[in-house]
């Protein structure tokens, strides 16, 4: 009987071999939502906001998963996601140094939540100028320390 390769069936390297060094990033996925939202509100908001980072930024996305059957499961996110909460003042201020930056970012405001569509969504923030938005989360992409100082005053999401 042929021992299986551990290169190709990681599940079977031998119990001594190395650990693998643990993969760090230098970049940083943060969604910032306020407060105040209901459950289903914050993992509404979540979903829409990373899909804007996945959709306009190729390299963050990891390659397809599958399992041992050998069913394919969608591509992800290859590092991980970090949620914050914070209050409106928070995320206000959050939102302008994430402007100044220029780093990729994803808002939804609270008229998002009557709007049926994509369409309507999108003419719901035209509609408001920058200062006057009432942002209720935001995803932002970026350098690890740049994303550290747009969330800070934020606190990680319980």
């Amino acid at each position: 009987m042929e021992t299986p390769n551990a290169a190709e069936h990681p599940a079977t390297a031998p119990a001594n071999a190395p650990e693998p060094a643990p993969v760090r990033f230098d970049t940083k996925i943060a969604v910032l939502l306020r407060e105040d939202l209901e459950t289903w509100q914050r993992l509404n908001v979540t979903a829409f906001l990373v899909s804007g980072i996945g959709t306009e930024i190729p390299e963050v996305i990891g390659e397809p998963y599958a399992d041992a059957d050998g069913n394919d499961y969608l591509r992800m996110f290859r590092q991980p996601v970090l949620v914050f909460e914070g209050t409106k003042e928070t995320l206000t201020a959050a939102h302008g140094r994430a402007l100044s930056r220029g780093v990729a970012l994803s808002v939804f405001t609270s008229d998002l939540f009557a709007t049926g569509n994509d369409r309507d969504n999108r003419a719901a923030v035209r509609a408001v100028g920058r200062d006057q938005l009432d942002l209720v989360g935001m995803a932002v992409y970026g350098p690890k320390n740049a994303v550290d100082k747009i969330v800070k005053g934020a606190r990680m999401h319980p």
